[in-house]
C-alpha cells in the first residue's frame, strides 16, 4: 500500500475524535466587525454542494449547519423554516468547500528599487512586511489555514498570530515558520547567515522558545548546518521545510527533512560541477531540466521521498511567470496591487514576453516537466501539499495566487476533486490537524468558503468566492478586497 494511503487509511480507521470543548471565543475587535457578512454565529447552508476535500466526487444538494464555529449537522437538502438567531444561506447553484490550507504563503513582499522597464534596479533588494494586506487577502479567498514557509520579519509575524487569534484583525490562522535558516549569503540583506551547526542548533531553539511552529532551510545551508537544524526541530515536535540549492534533494532526505518546497525545481542534484554545501545559482533547476518523468532519475527520487515520508510542496504559480504572456491578466488581483507594484510586475511581464521564441519554448517544456513530476509523485504515494509562494512577483499576489495553484495542479492532470484535496486536506495531514480541518465534516471547525459555480467540473469557479467562514465567523470577500485595494505592496 502507498505511504500516503496507509496514512489515510489509519486516520479513518481510528474513532473519530470528540468535538474540542467549546473555548470562549474571542471577542471581535473593530477591524474584524468591520469585514463581516455577519455577526451570528448559527447558519443553516441549504440545498448545497459540497466538494468535501478528500478527493472523492462533489455532492449535490445537501443542508449544512454551523454552530459553535464547528459544522454541526450535514444532512439531505431540504427547505427549512427561518429561525431566531440563525441566518438561512441560499446554496442553490454554490459549492460549499473546506477553507484552503496555504502551505508556501508569505507574509512579505519582495521590492527592487528604482526598477526599469530594463529589470535594471539598484542594491539592495528589501522586504517589505505585508502583515496588514496578505491576511485579508488570503482570507477573502478562503485560505483559513497558512503556513507562513519563512519569516523576514519573525516577531513579526509572532505577533500578528497573537493579533489574529485574539480577533483583533482578520486573517487566517497561522502557523509560523521562524526566520530562514541561511548560510552565508548576500542575497537578501534581512537574513541571519549561520556560522556552523552549533549556531543552527541556537537558532532553532531560540525561535522555538519564541513561539515558531515550523522552521524553513534556505538556498545556502550547508549540510552539517541542516542537519543540525533537523535534529534540533524534531527534538521539539517541529518540522523543517526546505528550499534547496547547495545541497541536494537526496542528501535533505538523507538528514531527516519533513518537505521540500518548490516541487522539483530546486533540487541541483546532478548539476555539472556541484560541489558539497556549494549553491550552483545559474544551475538551481538543473534536475528538472535534465531529468525525464518516468525515467531511471526520476523514479529513484520519488521512491525515495516516498520511503522516507518527505512531502513536497507544489508551488506552481511563481513558475509559471517564466512563461511568455502566462499567467491570464487579473483585473481584480491588478487592483490590489500599489501603483509601483503593478508598474515592476507589467515591466517583468513585457520583458518575458519578449523573449527569443526559443527561450520561451525551455520555459514552457520545464514547467511541464515539474507539472509531471508532481503527478508522479502523487501517484506514487507521495504527500503533495500547495502554496503560491508570493513574494514580489507581482502576479503572484496572496489569495489570487493560493486559486491559481488549484487551477494548475488541475493543468497537471489532477481532476478538480484531488486538486482541492491538495490544497485542502493534504495540508491539513502535514500540519497534524487532519481532525479539525482541511475537509467538509460534520464535527469539525467550520473553515469554509462558499462559491458561485461548481469547481468539481469547472475549477475556474473556485474564483467566485461569495462567503468565507473561519472557525465558523463569517467574512466578506468584497468588503476585505476593498479594504487593501491598492495597498499589496505598501503595508
Amino acid at each position: 500500500m502507498h505511504a500516503l494511503a496507509l496514512a489515510l487509511s489509519l486516520l479513518a480507521a481510528a474513532p473519530p475524535a470528540a468535538p474540542a470543548p467549546a473555548a470562549s471565543p474571542p471577542a471581535l475587535g473593530p477591524a474584524v466587525k468591520a469585514v463581516l457578512r455577519y455577526e451570528a454565529t448559527r447558519f443553516v447552508i441549504t440545498h448545497v454542494r459540497i466538494l468535501d476535500g478528500t478527493g472523492r466526487p462533489a455532492v449535490e444538494d445537501r443542508n449544512v449547519s454551523l454552530e459553535g464555529g464547528r459544522i454541526a449537522a450535514i444532512g439531505p437538502g431540504a427547505d427549512v423554516a427561518p429561525a431566531a438567531a440563525t441566518v438561512l444561506v441560499d446554496g442553490r447553484g454554490r459549492t460549499l468547500l473546506p477553507g484552503l490550507v496555504g502551505m508556501h504563503d508569505h507574509m512579505y513582499y519582495i521590492a527592487r528599487p528604482d526598477l526599469d522597464a530594463g529589470g535594471h534596479s539598484d542594491p539592495p533588494l528589501v522586504v517589505p512586511q505585508m502583515s496588514y494586506s496578505s491576511p485579508r487577502l488570503y482570507l477573502a479567498a478562503g485560505v483559513t489555514t497558512v503556513r507562513t514557509t519563512g519569516s523576514v520579519e519573525g516577531y513579526a509575524d509572532l505577533n500578528l498570530r497573537a493579533l489574529i487569534d485574539s480577533g483583533q484583525v482578520p486573517g487566517p490562522h497561522l502557523d509560523v515558520t521562524a526566520p530562514y535558516l541561511q548560510g552565508k549569503s548576500d542575497l537578501f540583506m534581512q537574513m541571519y547567515q549561520l556560522r556552523d551547526a552549533a549556531d543552527a542548533r541556537r537558532f532553532v531553539a531560540f525561535w522555538a522558545d519564541a513561539g515558531a511552529t515550523s522552521f524553513k532551510a534556505y538556498m545556502h545551508i550547508s549540510r552539517a548546518e541542516l542537519g543540525a537544524a533537523i535534529q534540533a526541530a524534531h527534538a521539539r515536535g517541529l518540522k523543517v521545510t526546505g528550499h534547496l540549492c547547495s545541497v541536494t534533494y537526496p542528501e535533505a532526505i538523507a538528514l531527516g527533512i519533513d518537505d521540500l518546497e518548490h516541487g522539483f525545481m530546486v533540487d541541483t542534484q546532478g548539476a555539472p560541477g556541484k560541489q558539497p554545501d556549494v549553491c550552483p545559482m545559474d544551475q538551481s533547476s538543473s534536475f528538472v531540466e535534465r531529468v525525464e518523468p518516468g525515467g531511471p532519475e526520476a523514479t529513484a527520487l520519488l521512491r525515495s521521498l516516498v520511503e522516507h515520508h518527505v512531502a513536497v510542496t507544489s508551488t506552481l504559480p511563481v513558475f509559471e511567470h517564466a512563461i511568455p504572456n502566462r499567467p491570464p491578466l487579473d483585473a481584480r488581483a491588478m487592483e490590489v496591487l500599489t501603483a509601483e507594484a503593478r508598474t515592476a510586475y507589467l515591466y517583468a511581464r513585457n520583458l518575458r514576453a519578449a523573449l527569443p521564441p526559443e527561450a520561451a519554448a525551455r520555459a514552457l517544456a520545464t514547467f511541464r516537466k515539474e507539472q509531471r513530476l508532481e503527478r508522479d509523485f502523487v501517484e506514487a504515494g507521495g504527500l503533495l501539499l500547495a502554496g503560491p509562494d508570493p513574494t514580489g512577483n507581482g502576479g503572484t499576489i496572496p489569495g489570487f495566487a493560493d486559486h491559481r495553484e488549484v487551477e494548475l495542479l488541475v493543468e497537471a492532470g489532477f481532476t478538480p476533486p484531488a486538486a482541492v484535496r491538495i490544497a485542502t486536506l493534504n495540508g491539513a495531514i502535514y500540519l497534524g490537524r487532519a481532525r479539525e480541518i482541511g475537509s467538509v465534516e460534520a464535527g469539525k471547525a467550520a473553515d469554509l468558503l462558499l462559491v458561485r459555480g461548481d469547481p468539481s467540473t469547472r475549477i475556474s469557479d473556485l474564483r467566485q468566492v461569495e462567503l468565507v467562514w473561519k472557525d465558523g465567523v463569517a467574512y466578506d470577500p468584497a468588503r476585505l478586497l476593498e479594504s487593501v485595494r491598492g495597498r499589496y505592496g505598501q503595508y
